[in-house]
């Protein structure tokens, strides 16, 4: 192995050398810990040290590295206290993530960490995200992170590149190389030779390093982040290493060849490292040993603290109440001398959004086809002449990797908001806001500042594909928020509320809403509380608790037949306004819980459920459910309109009314 000192001085050199040698002798300790059933589980990052090291001393203190299961070296080269450390891997209180998440599944703003969740792959736009922030605050920063050769496979590798690539962000990709995803070997993986292929096909400049050595990454790293602090591009950063133990401990190593362990065995990174250290009389046995005993009393000693702390105490309101951001919205009314001017639903969500953005220089637009063109409902129409194309932005056809780029802007304290084209396609940015932005306040505290926007709905005879109704995979997401305006007034007011929480907002409105309805605006800023249903009918015989365009059914119904009824107008479905539905019960006795989604799994379930087992003594009538069809939405008006519950909710409240 060829070790280049350049110009650093003796001092770098040893500096990379401690770096090196505190996370092997950390993983010996752990692996003994293991053993002991003192440590639950571990991947080892034994032979890929040389990588995590030199890329993490190589970068400024306050630039961002996103981490995976093998990067021990950037944290404890972030000089991350072990007892916490320590702690964070014992389940302890005093880990990052209060013993909720383990191993590296966890990141803090203080040494600018973003840790990795267990799905590969999504950190990659997060590190976008991040330096799509530092591209607007016009500083110098380059981001860091990292996959390995089997999670390059997710379509997340390919949707992170290509956006940072488009957008010229100065992030560093590396990719380790070892040779294996799992047990699966390169040649199972992909059918290309090296990674460094594939930069010229993004757009993107591409480089290889020998993985095992650290002078060689640090050096590269290094020189890239120089130059991409002045001229901001990602980069592809192929870093070739081999993994000398299991993927985890318990998976073991016979899937691998011997000959392979005996051929890199000769390329370890410490030892190499070390010998060359010896022999140029940088470094002797006297601070060999100095350095060694020093790491092994640190370990020790936040072992002994880690060691001391007990394990978690359940505690209920604590779990509940960290799955948000703490957040009290402030009251905010229109000035009373404010005037009102009547507008349609798009326009005072157009409003809404164009307020906001006046109102937060922090908040990002985007969305495919927003900018210039205005979205296709035309809703951000003229917003790149007022804020700039900076600020409202078109992106490639890479849902997962705007929404993840939505997180890493807010790590950096901005505000995001993501439009999806049509509500289907949230499909394919599904991870990232379920297991990404919902849990990221819950494991580490970091909230996710991100509204995702959802045209919806049925109505138009789109089909399978631009009408579905999917709230309910939301509802069932802690750490989500849910609104669905049903009227113009509140797609103002609750649009300002979503903007305005920190804590991920999914924002669904009805696309046959937009232009069929029009009410009273007014034209200042507002805010519709979020979590507050509201009566959009008042009546004593029969409530129907409904959202979104099932209020206007509903309402066209209760016209028809002269209903005597409540319609409660949910408009946040979570959290749904538990004592407004208590209320209208108590008041009427007979309940009909009514929307457009389909009936299995919908939010009408989850009522009904929850109005049997508190206000069962109080009904007149069995709870009913009116939902669309339990199949995918046709195409055929004739068709669509039996899927719809329109007939089937006069059918049930004639039934009901009988009762």
């Amino acid at each position: 192995m060829n070790f280049d000192r350049k110009d650093y001085s003796n001092d770098v050199l040893l500096h990379l050398y401690q770096g090196l040698l505190k996370p092997r002798m950390i993983e010996e300790k752990m692996l003994i810990l293991l053993r002991q059933g003192k440590v639950s589980k571990w991947f080892s990052g034994i032979g890929q040290e040389a990588i995590s090291v030199g890329s993490t001393l190589a970068l400024n203190p306050d630039e961002y590295i996103l981490p995976l299961h093998r990067n021990l070296g950037v944290f404890t080269g972030r000089n991350i206290p072990l007892d916490r450390l320590f702690a964070q891997w014992q389940g302890k209180t005093t880990g990052y993530t209060k013993g909720r998440d383990r191993s590296f599944h966890f990141g803090t703003n203080e040494h600018h960490i973003v840790g990795m969740i267990s799905h590969l792959g999504p950190q990659l736009a997060v590190a976008g995200g991040i330096a799509l922030a530092d591209v607007l605050d016009d500083k110098p920063a380059v981001t860091v992170t990292y996959s390995g050769d089997g999670g390059a496979s997710e379509g997340d590798f390919h949707e992170a590149l290509n956006v940072a690539a488009v957008w010229q962000l100065p992030v560093i990709f590396i990719i380790e190389n070892n040779g294996y995803g799992l047990s699966t070997p390169s040649r199972e993986q992909f059918r290309f030779n090296y990674f460094i292929d594939k930069g010229p096909a993004y757009g993107m400049e591409a480089v290889q390093v020998d993985g095992n050595n650290v002078l060689e990454v640090y050096d590269t790293v290094k020189r890239l982040a120089e130059d991409m602090r002045q001229n901001p591009r990602p980069v592809l950063l192929e870093a070739l290493t081999f993994r000398m133990r299991g993927h985890e401990e318990a998976s073991g190593t016979k899937y691998v060849p011997q000959e392979l362990f005996e051929e890199w065995a000769q390329k370890d990174p410490v030892e190499n490292y070390e010998k060359w250290l010896l022999a140029e009389g940088i470094l002797d046995e006297e601070a060999r040993m100095r350095f060694r005993e020093t790491i092994k009393r640190e370990i020790e000693e936040g072992l002994r603290v880690a060691d001391a702390v007990p394990m978690p105490t359940a505690n209920l309101e604590e779990e509940v109440a960290d799955m948000y951001r703490p957040f009290e919205a402030p009251v905010q009314d229109p000035p009373a001398d404010s005037p009102s001017t009547d507008k349609r639903y798009v326009d005072a969500i157009s409003d809404a959004l164009r307020q906001s953005m006046e109102r937060y220089p922090e908040l990002v637009l985007m969305g495919q086809d927003i900018a210039d063109y205005g979205g296709v409902f035309k809703v951000t129409e003229g917003f790149v002449g007022q804020f700039g194309k900076g600020r409202v932005r078109n992106t490639p056809l890479c849902e997962s990797a705007i929404v993840g780029a939505g997180l890493g802007l807010s790590i950096k304290k901005k505000k995001a908001m993501v439009e999806m084209q049509f509500a289907d396609f949230v499909t394919c940015g599904f991870n990232q806001i379920v297991n990404n932005l919902a849990k990221t306040h819950y494991r580490w505290g970091q909230n996710a500042d991100v509204v995702v926007r959802m045209p919806t709905g049925a109505g138009s005879a789109a089909g399978p594909f631009h009408s579905q109704s999917n709230e309910a995979w939301f509802t069932h997401t802690p750490g989500l928020k849910v609104v669905f305006p049903s009227n113009p007034h509140d797609a103002k007011g609750l649009l300002n509320a979503a903007i305005e929480d920190p804590n991920p907002v999914i924002y669904f409105e009805h696309k046959m809403l937009y232009r069929s309805i029009s009410g009273p605006v007014p034209d200042a800023y507002y805010t519709t509380p979020i979590g507050k249903a509201a009566l959009a009918r008042e009546g004593a015989e029969l409530s129907i608790i409904t959202y979104g365009m099932g209020v206007h059914w509903a309402t066209q119904l209760a016209d028809e037949l002269s209903l005597d009824c409540d319609i409660l107008d949910l408009r946040t479905l979570l959290p749904w306004d538990e004592e407004a539905v208590r209320t209208t019960v108590l008041k009427t006795g007979r309940i009909i819980l009514f929307h457009e989604d389909t009936l299995t799994g919908g939010i009408g379930g989850e009522i009904a459920a929850w109005i049997a087992e508190h206000c069962f003594e109080h009904l007149d009538g069995p709870v009913q459910r009116v939902a669309s069809l339990d199949t995918a939405i046709p195409f055929a008006p004739s068709l669509e309109k039996q899927f719809l519950p329109v007939q089937r909710l006069r059918e049930r409240v004639e039934k009901l009314l009988a009762y």
